[in-house]
């Protein structure tokens, strides 16, 4: 009998079908025995079995009834450690209470919102190891000057450490996405606090790269932001080319003028 799950377009599933690279992303998330795991979108279970195998600490989130159905009737283990639903409705304290790392071959058309739940509690997410598209999972990953560099890039790199493992190519999945794919691994950095207005900060830097054509000074006009304060380095650049710890400065020097 075949009781395969079938992809669906609509959840942007792409089953992987190659173990060896299946086992290459498991080695990716570099945990003890202790730590708690959270795998979303596990579908057929292509990593979740393996953390199995190692008697790992692990909870699936699943948000396909099929998936879950397939999930409960080949891996008993999984009994009391799926939990159903949609993964950007909950909290980490719907799979565990205390830290978490996250593996997963994230959905192409949910990745960026994932990454931005992420960051909601980056304090309990210590590791996320994930396949996701190739370009998205390189602009994560790349340093500040160039092209592909963007929002969840400066984002992302102010919490974690982020770094490109390898590369996925479009035929060890059912069915074949039209993109390569990228895995990667981010580690939480020890920054605890930005050391600025974190609202502010992030504000800058949508709206930097909103219009990142453009210089900042005219990329950030519609703020409204004492300009005399900020160097004029930081009005005549672009968002690409600033470091976290530029946007961090820049905040500083915005943030003068709007506490006058």
């Amino acid at each position: 009998m075949n009781d395969k799950v079938k992809a669906k377009k609509h959840l942007g599933q792409h089953f992987l079908n190659d173990e060896s690279i299946a086992l290459q992303i498991v080695d990716g998330l570099l945990v003890n025995e202790n730590e708690s795991i959270l795998e979303i979108g596990p579908g057929m279970g292509v990593l979740t079995k393996y953390f199995i195998q190692r008697q790992a600490n692990i909870k699936v989130a699943e948000i396909d009834t099929e998936s879950v159905l397939y999930l409960q009737n080949h891996f008993p283990y999984l009994k009391e450690r799926i939990v159903a639903g949609d993964f950007l409705r909950k909290q980490p304290s719907d799979y565990f209470d205390g830290k978490i790392a996250m593996i997963g071959n994230f959905p192409y058309n949910i990745g960026s919102q994932i990454f931005f739940k992420v960051l909601e509690s980056r304090d309990v997410y210590t590791q996320v190891v994930c396949m996701l598209q190739k370009e998205v999972a390189v602009r994560l990953a790349s340093p500040p000057g160039n092209k592909q560099y963007g929002i969840l890039s400066v984002l992302l790199q102010a919490f974690y450490k982020i770094e490109y493992l390898f590369t996925v190519h479009e035929h060890v999945f059912i069915p074949p996405p039209r993109v390569k794919s990228g895995v990667i691994r981010l580690t939480r950095n020890e920054t605890t606090a930005l050391g600025c207005d974190e609202k502010l900060f992030f504000q800058l830097v949508k709206q930097g790269f909103n219009n990142r054509r453009k210089t900042l000074k005219n990329a950030l006009k519609c703020l409204n932001l004492e300009t005399e304060n900020i160097d004029e380095f930081f009005l005549s650049a672009r968002a690409e080319q600033l470091s976290v710890a530029q946007f961090v400065e820049l905040t500083k020097q915005a943030s003068k003028g709007l506490e006058a």
